[in-house]
């Protein structure tokens, strides 16, 4: 996507409107995170607005984050106990840190917005290096085996109809490049809305690489936060990598 900016995928609009697109599954992945994390501390790459950390905080476990959209951790700030979350500004794949971590994660498809495989890359080596000896990162992203089935390379989803206002999704797929080139495209009284985002995807078996080349090793893989079986079908799966492999 020509002139495209990450930032622009997470500006203000965005950051006011983000809590209200939660997909129903947090609880699930908080207590899943929670036991990962086993007592903590933990860090989360592309913090956002503490949609997950900060119920994860009330559990008791020392959480910061890592987030490259100043409005999106402003709104984070805003938040009753985001004052308690340290949230450092930057690039999650070379953001310098000081400290280890038991558990580091990423959710929401938030890896796959690092821009190429060299980045992927560069985000589980600096993970691994902020790891305690027995800390563990987790990743729940979708698994893009979808994606080859649509017509053309391409797709336009109706994820919202009111009467003011249609939401639109809609998208183009690069197979070669591991690329989905999306929009959302709000219409409104008021005009056109536009929150373009462009993700590299990768599959597991790439992503259990990027591990390897950074000292890890796969240790669990499940089809959602509830442990479900990963499979064929499975249309996302949450990964658990740690220094020994199960």
């Amino acid at each position: 996507m020509e002139h495209y900016d990450p930032a622009m995928s997470f500006d203000e609009d965005v950051a006011r409107s983000y809590d209200s697109g939660l997909r129903g599954d947090e609880d699930a992945a908080v207590a899943f995170l929670a036991e990962q994390a086993r007592g903590g501390p933990a860090l989360e790459l592309a913090i956002g607005t503490g949609r997950i950390a900060l119920p994860l905080a009330a559990e008791g476990i020392q959480v910061d984050g890592i987030e490259l959209s100043e409005p999106m951790a402003a709104r984070l700030r805003e938040k009753p106990g985001g004052e308690r979350i340290g949230v450092t500004l930057g690039d999650m794949s070379e953001v310098a840190l000081d400290g280890h971590y038991r558990l580091i994660y990423v959710v929401f498809n938030s890896l796959y917005n690092l821009p190429d495989q060299e980045a992927q890359v560069r985000c589980f080596r600096n993970v691994a290096e902020h790891l305690t000896d027995d800390g563990v990162f987790v990743v729940e992203a979708f698994t893009p085996g979808y994606l080859h089935r649509l017509r053309d390379h391409q797709y336009v989803d109706a994820e919202e109809i009111r009467v003011d206002k249609v939401w639109l999704d809609v998208a183009q797929h690069d197979p070669v490049g591991q690329r989905l080139v999306k929009n959302h495209v709000g219409l409104t009284t008021a005009g056109v809305q536009l929150n373009p985002v462009v993700l590299r995807y990768a599959w597991p078996s790439e992503l259990d690489l990027m591990a390897r080349l950074a000292g890890l090793g796969l240790q669990a893989r499940w089809g959602g936060w509830e442990r479900q079986p990963f499979a064929a079908d499975s249309r996302l799966h949450v990964s658990v990598w740690g220094r020994s492999s199960g």
